[in-house]
């Protein structure tokens, strides 16, 4: 039996999987509650089947055998953790990576489609996924095997595109410095862009969280609708540049708990005009779609999924 885990900035995801087979028992612990990967596995593991083979995606860079975490004081040693776990064998891949290996076995109501376009499953596809941070991967036909290639593509440079997106940008810089694509791209990022909005126009809205801003929006708060709309744009604008960067012809996937929460509040119109704004290439980017997983824990059914003879960290 194959232990499956999704390891992000808030909460890490548990299931189990026969290798190569969908998982099951699927649990959500918050990682606040636990001091490391080890106790949250253990915890979700007791009484149940006993697991020697492990998949485990992780909201971060997998550069060796240290795992460090941006959006979370959690770090660990993967061969301490398959030592402690009693495991023959561990694995561990960028979460974005298992997110993009699950969309060949996404079922046909799994997938939502925001802008119509063609898929060629010869092409490179993106997986982008705001989320407590933002992650992108990238999904490269290799002789007929997909491979999942990370990135952190999140903390690349954000850049403006109209005059509203240069002010909050510039009130953000005195805050932070570099202004990273994560800073407005994520959960944190929906708040800044509604409270600094707020700000820019004289105005107090009582938001707290990112889900205060989604259910203001809900009833139809000016500001928080449009701190919607930014977002979608901001969402679609760094799509198309990755798409360009990648010429990424098998479409561009949205994914995350964050953007199915927002479905119904979607501006689709300025996602959709944003990723094709591209001057002379605009021409290329219309023909190309941009799909939004709906499934939940995607990146569990693609960690079961990872190769088999898969023994190196990706």
């Amino acid at each position: 039996m194959r232990l499956v885990g999704d390891i992000g900035g808030t909460n890490v995801r548990f299931a189990i999987a026969e290798p190569g087979g969908h998982p099951y028992d699927a649990r959500k612990l918050p990682i606040a509650r636990y001091p490391g990967i080890v106790e949250a596995a253990l915890d979700y593991l007791s009484g149940g089947p006993k697991v020697e083979d492990a998949v485990l995606a992780v909201a971060g860079p997998v550069l060796g055998d240290e795992v460090r975490f941006i959006n979370s004081a959690w770090r660990f040693s993967i061969d301490d953790v398959r030592q402690r776990l009693g495991l023959h064998r561990l694995v561990v891949v960028n979460d974005l990576v298992a997110q993009a290996l699950s969309i060949g076995a996404l079922r046909a109501e799994e997938i939502a489609t925001l802008k119509p376009g063609k898929r060629d499953p010869g092409q490179p596809v993106i997986v982008i996924a705001p989320g407590t941070g933002l992650g992108v991967a990238f999904l490269l036909n290799n002789a007929g095997t997909s491979a999942g290639i990370p990135s952190e593509a999140g903390h690349a440079t954000f850049a403006p595109t109209d005059r509203i997106q240069v002010e909050i940008l510039s009130r953000l810089q005195i805050e932070y410095g570099h202004v990273s694509v994560e800073r407005l791209l994520s959960g944190p990022g929906l708040l800044a862009i509604a409270t600094t909005l707020a700000k820019i126009n004289g105005q107090v809205i009582d938001v707290h969280d990112p889900r205060d801003v989604s259910a203001r929006a809900a009833e139809r708060c000016p500001t928080c609708r449009e701190a919607i709309r930014i977002f979608s744009s901001i969402l679609g604008s760094t799509s198309g540049d990755l798409a360009l960067t990648l010429l990424a012809g098998g479409g561009v996937f949205v994914s995350g708990g964050l953007c199915r929460g927002l479905r119904s509040l979607w501006d689709v119109e300025a996602l959709t005009e944003a990723f094709t704004a591209k001057g002379r290439l605009k021409p290329y980017l219309d023909g190309i779609s941009i799909d939004q997983i709906l499934r939940p824990h995607a990146g569990l059914l693609g960690a079961a999924l990872y190769g088999e003879n898969q023994s190196r960290c990706a």
